[in-house]
């Protein structure tokens, strides 16, 4: 049996099919977001398991794969997305990273919509808990029926692809992005931190 699988039969023992959704969401979400270029693909979200850490594109390929277990049709939706519209949270912890973010061409986010009671459910299990204190979109709390926010704002058309055409994504990081992705994993590192930090001071 693959960790898949058995991640599978753990988050969704003993739950009803709106329990087990909202738990493989909540559990793909608390994944820490890194950029993790060698689980970027959609053969590599298998990876993300074993890394402790992904990005959009495997914890979506990943999510995607467990609610298709549930029965749920699942489309990809890519988003269009400039970095340096978060620029002002970076900057905040880190002009550096601030400066790289404007720099940075458009970029792309992926993200999931789910058939669920007859409609298409916008799900985005992007960021991990920790990093809503530091100023970024996350979604605390889903109720297993409406659609999500997304981190990004889009700065263009979103595309739609069939799990049958993940292929077809790409997901390839540019050279321009290679210096910028190690600074803002380890910015995301330092805000856990601090979030695990302010946990434990008394009130």
């Amino acid at each position: 049996m693959n960790s898949v699988d058995e991640k599978f039969k753990e988050w969704t023992k003993g739950k009803d099919p709106l329990q087990a959704r909202i738990n493989i969401f909540c559990q793909i979400r608390d994944i820490p977001y890194a950029v993790v270029p060698e689980i970027m693909d959609y053969r590599g979200y298998r990876n993300i398991l074993k890394t402790g850490k992904g990005s959009c594109s495997p914890k979506h390929f990943l999510l995607s794969e467990m609610f298709h277990r549930l029965g749920l049709p699942v489309l990809y939706v890519v988003y269009p997305h400039r970095w340096d519209e978060i620029a002002g949270i970076m900057g905040e912890y880190s002009i550096r990273l601030k400066d790289m973010a404007l720099g940075l061409p458009v970029s792309r986010h992926l993200a999931c919509k789910v058939a669920i009671d007859d409609k298409l459910v916008l799900v985005d299990a992007t960021l991990d808990l920790p990093l809503q204190k530091a100023g970024f979109q996350v979604n605390a709390e889903w109720d297993g029926r409406s659609d999500m926010m997304l981190p990004v704002t889009p700065c263009g058309e979103e595309e739609y692809y069939s799990r049958s055409e993940a292929r077809l994504m790409r997901t390839t990081l540019d050279d321009s992005f290679r210096a910028f992705y190690p600074e803002l994993n380890l910015f995301l590192d330092q805000m856990r931190r601090l979030y695990n930090y302010l946990l434990v001071i008394p009130d």
